[in-house]
């Protein structure tokens, strides 16, 4: 497949994680202890996915372990410290966006428990609003990853 990203005046090329390489992102799952999940709606201005229901997620950086990934994107998205760190899994995710491009990343799911005092909606252009949830009584519509997110959150609490 021939790469389509266009190339900077000084011969670099403008590379895109999940579409020009596989991209890497640390999902998080934030729970309250109590058996409540957190999720956000995301944004008319997210990428992709707009309106849909989301467990919250970012790309994973050069230099950094997959926690503080998941650490620095919970404070970034939720305003919360996050503790009690749980690796889950690691998946493919297949996805195709809205105007038809195929993209392919390794998730690599944690769960954090997050104290619901701090927990506030600290990215309002990317995120509509916030909300705790139990498994069996999630808000619609989903994003079109979570139900391999939601099976492998019910595996860890449920093992």
């Amino acid at each position: 497949m021939p790469n389509k990203s266009k190339a900077f005046p000084n011969g670099k090329h403008d590379l895109r994680r999940g579409i020009d390489f596989i991209g890497v992102t640390c999902v998080f799952v934030c729970h309250d202890g109590q058996g409540n999940i957190l999720m956000h709606k995301r944004s008319k201005n997210c990428r992709d996915e707009q309106g849909r229901w989301d467990t919250g997620g970012g790309a994973h950086e050069f230099g950094v372990t997959f926690e503080q990934t998941v650490t620095r994107e919970i404070k970034e998205e939720y305003g919360a410290d996050a503790s009690d760190l749980r690796f889950l899994k690691v998946f493919d995710a297949h996805r195709t966006l809205s105007d038809g491009t195929p993209t392919h990343w390794v998730a690599v799911v944690y769960m954090a428990l997050v104290d619901p005092k701090q927990v506030i909606n600290n990215e309002p252009y990317k995120i509509d609003e916030i909300g705790w949830f139990k498994l069996d009584a999630l808000p619609s519509p989903l994003h079109s990853q979570y139900k391999t997110v939601k099976q492998i959150v019910h595996q860890a609490l449920t093992a």
